[in-house]
């Protein structure tokens, strides 16, 4: 790909940024293919030393506050007509209704989510403390009281440690893989916002 090719596709993919900042990032990735081109690389090297387009654009949308992206796209275009305002203030019992339901069914989900995180992290903690807790009466009843049942209180000490061994790494993973989540869906709804910039 040349360079005119990349900046062009990366330009398509970024339309819906504000102007200053999809400039400003055209302007340091054409820069950087030009260094790499003095430093002896041919143009198609120097491009694919860049990265792919969609990494790029994934990238830079990641990195821009949605606020920024948000206020770009809802800039009005042109004057509103008195009859679109008029309908606009007649039908926001019913838009904004619904916007507001849609926004909090969708934040409930997210919620209920994390909500089952912090449970398994409590059964682990609590698996946890009852290995110690039953360990250490297990070590008193062993020696001072009843030796059978200190060893069985033991053996069950050793057996809660173990799940909450399995119990750690599994609330690790899930807990990462909603942090996952969160930063694919910030990502998403970004770019449902420059898409939808692109399409007009």
């Amino acid at each position: 790909m040349l360079k005119q090719e990349f900046l062009d596709k990366l330009r398509a993919d970024l339309v819906g940024l504000p102007k200053q900042e999809l400039e400003e990032r055209l302007a340091f990735y054409s820069e950087m293919i030009d260094d790499r081109i003095e430093d002896g690389l041919s143009e198609e090297d120097a491009v694919a030393g860049v990265g792919s387009v969609d990494e790029i654009s994934a990238q830079i949308i990641s990195d821009i506050p949605f606020a920024k992206i948000a206020k770009e796209r809802i800039k009005p275009k042109r004057r509103m007509k008195a009859w679109e305002i008029v309908l606009l203030i007649l039908g926001s019992p019913i838009w904004l209704s619904l916007a507001v339901a849609a926004f909090v069914v969708i934040l409930s989900l997210y919620v209920v989510l994390w909500s089952l995180i912090v449970s398994v992290w409590a059964i682990f903690a609590a698996l946890a403390a009852s290995a110690l807790g039953v360990a250490f009466a297990g070590i008193v009843f062993a020696i001072f009281d009843n030796a059978l049942v200190g060893v069985a209180m033991i053996g069950a000490a050793i057996v809660c440690a173990g799940l909450a061994i399995f119990m750690f790494f599994g609330c690790h993973e899930a807990t990462k893989g909603i942090i996952l989540l969160t930063k694919k869906l910030a990502l998403g709804v970004k770019k449902c916002f420059v898409r939808k910039e692109k399409a007009e």
